[in-house]
């Protein structure tokens, strides 16, 4: 039961930190919408974060763990960093804007668009706080088996999610055109995200 405790952790604190709008997550819409490259757009974005999580969960994991002031540390940091995330997000929810994903873009080549979707994901600062150091972080309590089912989860909710966007973009796109669903999405985020962040200062205390 812990490892399977830990596994739906890893789900929804992946699913959270993974779902939040950003170039990333508009750029595989986009490709869905227009139906241009999605798979190999969906493997890149997929793939990637699969590879971010393993480093945060068992690199800073595992780290943390041999240091306990550092796993302390990384809690409190985790912490702050998902309270300012979350009031940003609740902020948002105030103001929402629709998302327009059939506007007017080029579109790139096979090869183009598994770059962008390449770049986008490497070369974005906050793909390095989301799901290396904040994962990292709420997994470190975690024992290796536990760890182990934490990481799976994590990267199921990647796979789910990219998938779901990139497949299922022209059944999103309506909903997601009007301003109200991005209220209630990030209202939900906001409320995740201080969850998570008892969670950790409870774990650093």
């Amino acid at each position: 039961m812990t490892i399977l405790h830990a596994c739906v952790h890893g789900f929804s604190s992946g699913a959270m930190l993974i779902i939040a709008i950003g170039a990333q997550n508009v750029f595989v819409l986009r490709q869905g919408l227009r139906r241009e490259h999605v798979f190999g757009v969906v493997l890149v974005c997929a793939l990637s974060d699969a590879i971010l999580i393993q480093v945060g969960v068992w690199g800073l994991g595992a780290t943390a763990l041999a240091w306990p002031a550092l796993a302390s540390a990384l809690r409190w940091l985790g912490a702050a960093f998902l309270l300012l995330y979350a009031l940003r997000t609740a902020a948002r929810a105030w103001r929402p804007g629709g998302l327009d994903p059939g506007a007017s873009v080029p579109l790139p080549s096979a090869r183009g668009a598994v770059l962008t979707a390449a770049a986008l994901t490497w070369l974005n600062p906050h793909v390095y706080l989301d799901t290396v150091l904040l994962l990292g972080a709420i997994a470190s309590p975690y024992g290796d088996a536990p760890r182990a089912g934490f990481a799976v989860g994590a990267t199921l909710a990647s796979c789910v999610w990219f998938a779901a966007l990139g497949y299922g973009a022209r059944w999103l796109a309506p909903v997601f055109a009007a301003p109200q669903a991005w209220r209630v999405l990030d209202a939900l985020i906001a409320l995740t995200m201080g969850l998570l962040a008892v969670g950790l200062l409870r774990s650093a205390g």
